[in-house]
């Protein structure tokens, strides 16, 4: 924004003095009164709540809390703890006291996804239906600890966000659809929480397995998970059997398992994730 008010008071007393008449109160000598701008209100409303400093517990929350916002309160990081509640736990601060932490585990699902391969064709149509085929060759099998180390330690789940000397980084459903090809339309799913009774039934009428094959999975994996191998093995029985819809529920939620939600183990999937396959229409 361009601020024109002085040389409207100049071209003002330009045009006074040609018609022969001075604003006294245009003159240099009378001090003038400047309206406030947005920043000088913006710090006066603000000024009361710099006065509340945020008492939080802990060694980490202690640094540089007596003098408010003028230093961080974590060491390098964050200035509010009230944002980034899990601070004192983030990779990060180890990093900035130089201690030791384990090495980074990389693992890669691509060889996973490519044991499967592009679906049979029986159910080519249920599995682009879905439109989660782009899916299938997103997987990248990288190698870069370093790179990979850099942006962990940069992400807050807090916030879902990096944050980077570059400023804040967050990823956007245009990424999704930019990085991955997704469609970003439609509702949001909300998943909730599924006891292992529920996990069961529900691999009974989804899969098509067996009551007691279904527990025996639940059992060997300690909760509401299934193994990709097992999966792997549901997949190949079903299409023996022709149970088309079955194997293409099988075959998606390997492929969720191992792409939008892989997790730690690089072994197994929540069962959750199932009840987004129920209707494949």
């Amino acid at each position: 924004m361009v601020r024109t008010r002085r040389l409207g008071r100049a071209l003002g007393r330009v045009i006074g003095r040609a018609l022969g008449r001075e604003d006294r109160h245009d003159s240099d000598d009378v001090p003038q009164r400047r309206r406030p701008t947005a920043f000088a209100r913006r710090q006066r409303e603000a000024a009361p709540i710099a006065k509340d400093e945020p008492v939080v517990a802990g060694d980490v929350h202690a640094q540089g809390a007596e003098t408010g916002h003028d230093r961080e309160v974590f060491p390098g990081g964050s200035r509010d703890p009230l944002v980034l509640t899990e601070y004192d736990d983030h990779v990060a601060v180890i990093v900035w006291n130089g201690e030791e932490h384990p090495e980074l585990k990389l693992s890669s699902y691509d060889k996973k996804v490519h044991k499967f391969g592009k679906p049979t064709p029986e159910i080519e149509g249920l599995v682009a239906a879905t439109v989660l085929s782009p899916l299938i060759a997103c997987s990248v099998d990288t190698g870069d600890r370093g790179l990979i180390s850099a942006f962990v330690e940069q992400w807050h789940k807090e916030t879902s966000s990096f944050y980077l000397p570059v400023g804040e980084l967050t990823i956007t459903l245009d990424d999704v659809a930019s990085l991955l090809h997704l469609p970003i339309i439609g509702a949001f799913h909300t998943f909730e929480p599924l006891h292992v009774d529920e996990v069961v039934l529900m691999l009974v009428e989804l899969l098509e397995v067996s009551r007691e094959e279904a527990r025996a999975e639940t059992t060997q994996c300690h909760g509401a998970y299934v193994r990709l191998s097992w999966l792997r093995d549901i997949y190949q029985r079903r299409c023996q059997a022709g149970h088309w819809t079955a194997v293409a529920r099988a075959y998606l939620l390997h492929l969720l398992g191992c792409t939008l939600f892989a997790n730690k183990s690089a072994t197994h999937i929540h069962v959750v994730f199932l009840d987004t396959l129920c209707d494949l229409s």
